[in-house]
């Protein structure tokens, strides 16, 4: 019962996978874009084939008051893009704040700023699968 979950940004993206019980969160790695999303999304789907998840999680950015934005539109074409190459459930989960909590976390860690930017993007993935897990147990 895994799921692979992405934190996608127009330079990142962070990449984190539950464990087979589907109860913890580990962050794989950052992935960095090129400039076709058709190679970013062939790189995802080598990862969705080598971990077999029974879903693909994507951080839905949102503005604070609930509505879709920009980026998110981004990830939304993003997953379309994903589609065409793998058949599996796509789903989304509200991701407001979870960067900054990434930062909060890498701060008290005392992580110089260039170490910061290396791990952020995956651990928001982290952050934004765990946080589906935990409010959705038993999938």
């Amino acid at each position: 019962m895994r799921t692979l979950a992405l934190d996608v940004g127009d330079r990142r993206i962070g990449i984190a996978v539950s464990d087979a019980l589907g109860i913890t969160a580990q962050g794989l790695e950052t992935y960095y874009r090129t400039e076709s999303s058709r190679k970013d999304a062939a790189y995802i789907v080598t990862l969705l084939e080598q971990y077999k998840p029974c879903r693909l999680l994507m951080g839905l950015p949102m503005n604070m008051n609930g509505t879709i934005g920009e980026q998110g539109e981004k990830v939304q074409k993003f997953a379309d893009v994903i589609r065409k190459e793998w058949d599996g459930e796509i789903v989304f989960f509200d991701e407001r704040l979870t960067t900054m909590t990434a930062r909060r976390v890498l701060v008290d860690a005392d992580l110089s700023r260039g170490k910061q930017k290396k791990v952020i993007d995956k651990l928001a993935a982290v952050i934004i699968l765990q946080g589906y897990m935990d409010s959705h147990p038993g999938l």
